[in-house]
């Protein structure tokens, strides 16, 4: 019988040690490869974070000019929706009671032996066909063909409105998702922008959005505060009482929150805060940067006076509210609140005087 000889043990080493260390490395680096520690994005400076977050709230804030349109778009279909909706369940209720009085004076006659074709139309399950034999009106009675003329005038333009309503309806959908890729659009650039912000330390993070330019006493200011600091400029004064108030009203408003598509009172975007501000002085402005400045008469740099609305970037996205001594008053984006800044801060892209 064979003698069973327990198999010899196979130290590592050799060949064997040689693969495992190779294997070994080859996974750390297919690991460093995976995790993105090897090819690691480089540290951006202060300054590389600061361009960047400019660049993306300057889209965000153009996406947000869009957003406002279309809500503003959309607000106006609802409304003209509703009011179409309204009307014609008032001609609705108009036609019932129309067929009502018809269906009475058919079963008077009807039980005086006599059934006009006036009164087949009441009874008729369907009165659109039935209205459209050219000869009915002939066959009827006077009295009974002006009152059957109503009521298929009252037919058609209940159909009029119905199909003015489906073309709301559409604008309104239209308007909606125009709503909701904007919101996107709004929303992914300012997630971008958090994460920049979030990998500076809270100095550098202060340094690049500025957010300390604006003390809590000017947050405070009472509009007649805000008047005396205007006079204090040494600036020209506001054109008229309605730019001066309208100026008054932003400086009350200093230290509000940015919140895009807000209007106030307590929170604005750019032309939120312009359309507020006029509207306290009884101007109503529209809701959009875009259709702001065709809203007065244009004025050059040079001529800028209190009150007067200043656009920035090419594709007039952001707006302020100059407030002499070469400052606006603006609503920036959302790592600042509203606050005072240089006019030259941003690229002009033009000026309108609205008061």
């Amino acid at each position: 019988m064979a003698a069973h000889r327990k198999p010899r043990q196979r130290s590592i080493g050799g060949h064997t040690a040689r693969t495992a260390a190779t294997l070994a490395l080859a996974s750390a680096a297919t690991a460093t490869g995976f995790d993105g520690t090897g090819h690691a994005e480089p540290q951006l400076t202060p300054a590389q974070v600061k361009a960047k977050v400019d660049k993306l709230y300057q889209e965000a804030e153009a996406a947000t000019e869009k957003y406002d349109g279309a809500k503003e778009q959309a607000d106006t279909a609802q409304r003209r929706l509703n009011a179409l909706r309204d009307e014609t369940a008032h001609k609705q209720q108009k036609l019932n009671t129309a067929r009502d009085a018809l269906g009475s004076i058919a079963a008077a006659q009807y039980r005086e032996g006599g059934f006009a074709p006036a009164w087949q139309l009441a009874l008729s399950g369907d009165p659109d066909r039935y209205l459209d034999d050219a000869a009915f009106a002939e066959r009827a009675g006077d009295r009974e063909s002006a009152a059957v003329s109503r009521v298929r005038e009252q037919l058609r333009e209940i159909e009029q409105l119905r199909g003015a309503a489906r073309v709301e309806l559409t604008s309104l959908r239209s308007r909606q998702a125009e709503l909701r890729r904007q919101k996107k659009t709004v929303t992914g650039k300012l997630a971008e922008a958090r994460l920049l912000l979030a990998r500076l330390t809270p100095q550098e993070r202060t340094e690049v959005t500025g957010a300390g330019g604006t003390g809590p006493g000017r947050a405070s200011r009472s509009a007649s505060d805000a008047r005396d600091a205007l006079e204090q400029t040494g600036s020209a004064s506001a054109p008229n009482a309605r730019a001066a108030e309208a100026v008054a009203y932003a400086y009350a408003k200093l230290g509000s929150p940015y919140v895009w598509g807000a209007a106030g009172p307590n929170a604005f975007d750019c032309s939120g805060l312009v359309q507020a501000a006029y509207r306290s002085a009884g101007i109503s402005l529209p809701r959009t940067t875009y259709a702001q400045i065709n809203a007065g008469r244009r004025v050059t740099r040079s001529e800028l006076r209190p009150g007067d609305l200043v656009f920035y970037y090419s594709g007039v996205s952001h707006v302020g509210i100059y407030v002499g001594n070469g400052q606006i008053i603006h609503a920036p984006n959302p790592s600042a609140p509203v606050r005072l800044a240089p006019v030259d801060l941003m690229p002009f892209a033009g000026a309108t005087r609205v008061a």
